[in-house]
């Protein structure tokens, strides 16, 4: 279990982290979202113990990290796949590794078929491309078959395939009762791997609850609908408060109501409905709703150089 309790982090005259606190439970993959500049990293780096807190505390089964007598054993983490030195080959970095931290040598082979390595096992890790190097990185959080494993962007670089797998490999360890704390940008991704989000903006954490509670409460149900009266059914929803926006095949969108009560408000008409079919919300437009004013940076529009020519 991770536990951040008023962690703060102060740059000189920045403030990167503003009392923030969050527990990480193990048995689930928490997702760790925010814009660009939030605090992600910098929160991550304080758990890790490579960025000391200006005040607040962060401990990791109890313990701050420096004080854990098996640190690898305990906490698995992926903070930078190109950090790793490019003349050695794949399995000498991870023996390496585990000869520094009292691992057993033939843990080595067995994280090394894990990430799928095992075929470039002796190749140096200078010629790996960017996917090979976070499965390397990977390999190396799981070498001492830790109880916590920490990734910021793991799927960074990697292939469809490869990102399936990645998310099956967070599934799989949340399900051995492992704490999986993950930070990606990648939203369609993180709504199928996390059971959990917290998601941080200019320093602060502004959500920190499960995924599909997140998602209903920062967007708005809609329905798609198409019926033979079809104007008479967008009359009577609107006069209800529904809003109504028209597809390019004839079916209109409905928001603010759900299919029960487009349904009432139809029979009620004696309107006859051809379609009535839920919209799913995404996690996406969740996080877009709840961070709109939460990033530093944002780009402008497109400029048609084309026009005064």
């Amino acid at each position: 279990m991770i536990e951040a309790k008023h962690l703060t982090k102060r740059y000189g005259k920045t403030l990167a982290v503003n009392e923030v606190s969050f527990t990480v439970k193990p048995g689930q993959v928490t997702g760790f979202l925010g814009p660009n500049g939030a605090g992600k990293s910098t929160t991550m780096r304080m758990i890790l113990g490579l960025d000391t807190p200006t005040s607040g505390d962060v401990m990791v089964d109890g313990k701050p990290y420096r004080e854990l007598a098996d640190p690898l054993r305990s906490v698995g983490a992926l903070l930078d796949a190109g950090a790793i030195v490019g003349g050695r080959s794949a399995a000498s970095h991870l023996t390496w590794l585990a000869d520094s931290n009292g691992i057993a040598r033939r843990r080595v082979s067995e994280v090394l078929d894990i990430v799928g390595l095992s075929d470039v096992a002796g190749k140096r890790v200078g010629t790996f491309s960017l996917g090979m190097n976070q499965r390397l990185g990977i390999a190396a959080a799981l070498l001492g078959d830790p109880e916590t494993v920490m990734f910021d962007e793991p799927i960074n670089g990697l292939d469809p395939e490869g990102i399936l797998w990645i998310r099956n490999l967070m599934k799989s360890l949340a399900s051995q009762g492992r704490t999986v704390f993950l930070s990606s940008h990648l939203m369609s991704e993180m709504a199928q791997t996390a059971d959990h989000l917290i998601v941080i903006g200019r320093g602060r954490i502004i959500a920190d609850a499960g995924t599909d509670e997140f998602i209903n409460r920062h967007t708005a149900p809609s329905v798609r609908v198409r019926a033979v009266e079809q104007a008479d059914l967008a009359e009577t929803l609107t006069q209800r408060g529904a809003l109504i926006e028209s597809g390019s095949d004839g079916a209109m969108v409905v928001t603010g109501m759900d299919s029960a009560a487009i349904g009432g408000a139809a029979s009620a008409y004696d309107i006859t409905l051809i379609e009535l079919a839920p919209l799913g919300s995404s996690l996406e437009d969740a996080y877009f709703d709840l961070t709109k004013d939460e990033s530093d940076y944002h780009a402008g529009q497109l400029v048609d150089a084309t026009k005064g020519a």
